[in-house]
């Protein structure tokens, strides 16, 4: 049988559909017409033309698939329409997962955050008990991440939604086309493009670990069950320091107040706004976010999926390699 993967152009979604195929699995993948394949270009893999927004053609990219990996999501931490991203994530996934359910597919992994988790106030690793309420949510990608795995805890609940949750946190490693705020920083740290930070915190992981975490859910988790695909907590001003030892350089030892970099954002926004540019050089709710250190615990993985990320260092080694192969380090 068939397995559907959604946001297979992407940065992880494309490291999912990787161990598929080298798990013998006969992959197909939901992508936009327009979209870039530079990802998946030589892979042997089904094409499906579609896109969550119109639900129209899920019902095609679903059919007689065994499982659905439902990666996509619209990730940015900001965007001049909020609304298009919350009803992506939110009412995208509960129409793929509904006409996976009409096509009688087996079982379906969906691919929340650790965005949408809570935050210990004392700085201790969050795990998947730790209590999150949408107030909680900074900006509207956390919102829309934090409604969408309600949604489908709801679908579970009341369709018999045959559905296991995986929350990564922030993968790094090749294939980061886009790049993702984290690989940015990485790609800004090799090149010294950053010559201060702010402080706090990450969990950093492995695409390709988070990928196989992925499969591990499918084969071994529980239905209804949410898992954190996670790697190793590390003050920023460590990841920065992993990073120039990699290429050589100093590390930035400059740090930089919250509060002063906030009004710097707000100007940014505003500039932003009025330019028409895609995003700004840093976003207020990037800055709030970054006053808590997102510390996770992927134990309950590690224990019920058999789920070990191998040392962060070799992500970081393997993101740089890729950024400098591609030219984003220039």
């Amino acid at each position: 049988m068939t397995v559907l993967v959604t946001g297979a152009t992407g940065f992880v979604g494309s490291a999912v559909v990787r161990k598929l195929l080298a798990a013998g699995e006969a992959v197909r993948v939901l992508a936009r017409s327009n979209s870039n394949r530079q990802n998946i270009d030589g892979l042997d893999v089904q094409l499906s033309i579609g896109d969550l927004t119109a639900p129209e053609t899920l019902a095609p990219a679903v059919k007689e698939c065994s499982a659905v990996f439902h990666v996509a999501a619209d990730y940015r931490l900001w965007t001049r329409h909020p609304d298009e991203m919350m009803h992506t994530n939110i009412e995208g996934s509960k129409a793929l997962i509904v006409a996976a359910m009409d096509a009688g597919v087996e079982r379906i992994v969906y691919t929340s955050s650790v965005a949408a988790l809570g935050i210990n106030k004392d700085g201790t690793p969050t795990d998947e008990t730790t209590p999150s309420s949408l107030d909680d949510m900074i900006g509207v990608y956390k919102r829309s991440k934090f409604l969408a795995e309600e949604a489908v805890h709801d679908l579970v609940a009341q369709k018999k939604a045959p559905v296991v949750i995986v929350n990564p946190s922030a993968p790094v490693g090749p294939r980061d086309i886009k790049p993702t705020r984290t690989g940015e920083l990485i790609a800004d740290a090799a090149a010294g493009r950053m010559p201060a930070f702010v402080d706090t915190g990450l969990n950093v992981v492995h695409v390709d670990d988070v990928a196989e975490g992925h499969l591990l859910a499918w084969r071994k988790g529980k239905i209804g069950e949410r898992y954190i695909l996670g790697g190793e907590n590390l003050p920023l001003a460590e990841i920065l320091r992993e990073i120039s030892e990699l290429v050589g350089r100093k590390p930035p030892r400059i740090s930089i107040p919250h509060n002063v970099v906030m009004p710097i954002a707000y100007i940014a926004e505003a500039l932003t706004r009025l330019s028409g540019g895609e995003k700004p050089l840093v976003a207020v709710d990037e800055v709030r976010m970054a006053r808590k250190k997102m510390y996770f615990t992927s134990e309950k993985a590690q224990r019920e999926l058999g789920y070990y990320p191998r040392p962060v260092r070799e992500a970081f080694a393997d993101a740089v390699l890729w950024f400098r192969e591609h030219g984003y380090l220039e």
